[in-house]
């Protein structure tokens, strides 16, 4: 997806959208690397609902079996950011992120519109996830 050049040159934006696109590819290892989750998340289940969790293992935890239920599902994810907002101030920064997360099963498609904030931190010279809270503000069939 191409997005405006007003989100682009933002900060966190390409790390926003390097995380999502982890998520849709399943790709654990990477997302591993930029997120730290020292407080742990709330996210969204497969259901719709909030998943909340508090701590590094359980961050593991979701995620490994998270892509695995996807996978097992076929389902097909992706994320349209819709809204862009950050801020950065030293070692510590925040976005705040609007977003379509789209779900495809079974020929149905849902978008679940959702926003989130995210908490980055600097760990030597990267910077990291370090938490990350989402709310669904409405769920569309397609």
């Amino acid at each position: 997806m191409e997005y405006p050049v007003e989100f682009k040159n933002k900060v966190f934006f390409d790390l926003t959208v390097e995380m999502l696109n982890c998520v849709r590819d399943h790709n654990f290892d990477r997302l591993s690397e930029i997120c730290d989750d020292d407080f742990g998340i709330i996210d969204i289940n497969p259901e719709g609902g909030s998943e909340v969790i508090r701590d590094r293992e359980g961050w593991e935890n979701w995620f490994r079996g998270l892509f695995a239920k996807l996978k097992a599902m076929n389902a097909q994810t992706w994320s349209e950011i819709t809204n862009y907002e950050s801020l950065q101030s030293g070692d510590m920064g925040y976005s705040v992120v609007d977003f379509d997360q789209m779900l495809v099963v079974g020929g149905k498609k849902m978008r679940f519109s959702v926003l989130s904030t995210i908490i980055w931190k600097r760990v030597e010279d990267t910077w990291k996830e370090s938490r990350y809270h989402c709310s669904i503000l409405k769920v569309k069939e397609e």
